[in-house]
């Protein structure tokens, strides 16, 4: 048996990026205000109160979306999903609850995994009152959080890993494997 993995999902630019780079205490993944900055899922190992985990980035989820790197970006964020022991899905306080939201949580609730709702940039107590609407969603737990700040994070952390399987000391994320990114403008080839 490996790491538990922890996936983080949600809509575009609700501060997934931001939760995985606070999860892993590092800056890993790229955070940008501009929607499909995160296109591949990305891994980092991760360890809570002495629990060690492997925690994955997505791209945002929009279902319906013909674009085929939106869709790509969807097949990305369902492997993370697939392979997850416990899912955060990080929704936008800002933004409250949508449609979207709604879908992603139906999809959510078919794989019978441990969800928490992660409802982000709660920086302060005054927007406590907005992120209740999230308790809506009916899954293990709703967590106001500032990804930014790290407000909240540590009780949604307690949360997941109560619900994380046991595992043995064999990793399932290797550090020595070569990993590779290509960058650059759209349509430059």
């Amino acid at each position: 048996m490996s790491k538990p993995v922890v996936a983080i999902v949600g809509r575009p630019n609700v501060g997934k990026s931001t939760l995985f780079n606070r999860l892993i205490g590092r800056r890993v993944a790229i955070v940008e205000d501009v929607p499909g900055v995160t296109r591949d899922r990305i891994y980092a190992p991760a360890e809570w109160r002495g629990r060690e985990f492997v925690v994955t980035d997505t791209g945002g989820i929009l279902w319906g979306d013909d674009d085929p790197l939106r869709s790509r970006i969807v097949e990305q964020a369902q492997m993370a999903m697939d392979e997850a022991d416990v899912i955060i899905l990080v929704a936008d306080v800002e933004q409250g609850l949508t449609g979207a939201d709604h879908d992603l949580a139906e999809h959510l609730r078919r794989s019978r995994k441990p969800v928490f709702v992660a409802a982000n940039k709660v920086d302060d107590a005054s927007r406590e009152a907005a992120a209740a609407e999230f308790h809506a969603m009916g899954f293990q737990g709703m967590f106001p959080v500032s990804a930014h700040h790290g407000r909240g994070v540590a009780d949604l952390l307690d949360a997941v890993v109560k619900h994380l399987p046991e595992s043995d000391s064999s990793p399932s994320y290797d550090d020595s494997t070569v990993r590779l990114a290509v960058v650059g403008r759209p349509n430059v080839g």
